[in-house]
């Protein structure tokens, strides 16, 4: 394997870490917060092992729920990987992606249709 091929898997490594770490572990609150907690709760449509994204270009933006298993699939990695560039990891609230939503609905409709061929193997 290449070095500059190594050097881009420990990359996409990094900010997969540095973003599951943002995602599920979240600040700690002490019991005396737990009004203001209220207000940062999680939305009720974020299931258990999903997130949030938007996804955004220009004007045009749409909000998404898509299952954590979205972070192993090589097309979701490089949209990381350009957010990381473009906002940073200082960022609450939803992931924003730098990409039109019908980009991103293509990529979600990729990433479903292998997850069923996958199960159905």
């Amino acid at each position: 394997m290449s070095k500059d091929r190594t050097n881009g898997k420990n990359e996409k490594k990094g900010i997969v870490k540095k973003l599951r770490k943002s995602l599920l572990l979240g600040k700690k609150y002490s019991m005396e917060d737990q009004s203001e907690n209220e207000s940062r709760d999680v939305p009720e449509d974020v299931k258990e092992g999903h997130f949030a994204v938007i996804a955004m270009d220009n004007d045009e933006l749409k909000r998404f729920v898509v299952p954590l298993s979205c972070l192993r699939h090589p097309s979701f990695l490089r949209l990381l990987e350009q957010a990381a560039e473009v906002y940073g990891f200082n960022h609450e609230g939803a992931l924003t992606l730098p990409c039109r939503p019908s980009e991103m609905e293509r990529i979600l409709a990729l990433i479903y249709m292998e997850f069923a061929r996958d199960c159905l193997a």
